[in-house]
């Protein structure tokens, strides 16, 4: 059973993990990037990373990604924008992103 701390929002404030190579870069310093609900603030996400993976957060830096313009069968269309949270653990703690969310 999950800890009585997890609220079903949480779930709704952490879409995925970001897994790229820049991104793996930075878990060597103990940083973890997740894709991100475009409203939620660095507050939201501090608590629901702190509540879903059990650790303890002592940064969160946001940035929007803006969609590109793409053509498709000579019709534009635009991607979605992507909100992305660069979250900085505490010394010692660490998210396995490839295990998932415990509970």
């Amino acid at each position: 059973m999950a800890k009585s701390s997890v609220d079903i929002r949480h779930y709704d404030v952490i879409l995925s993990p970001h897994i790229t190579e820049k991104a793996t870069m930075l878990s060597e310093h103990n940083a973890v990037v997740f894709k991100v609900a475009d409203k939620a603030t660095k507050p939201e996400i501090k608590a629901a990373v702190e509540a879903l993976f059990e650790v303890k957060v002592t940064g969160v830096n946001t940035m929007v990604t803006k969609g590109k313009t793409k053509r498709w069968r000579g019709k534009m269309y635009r991607r979605s924008d992507v909100k992305k949270a660069i979250v900085t653990l505490a010394e010692g703690q660490s998210i396995d992103i490839t295990e998932g969310v415990r509970g």
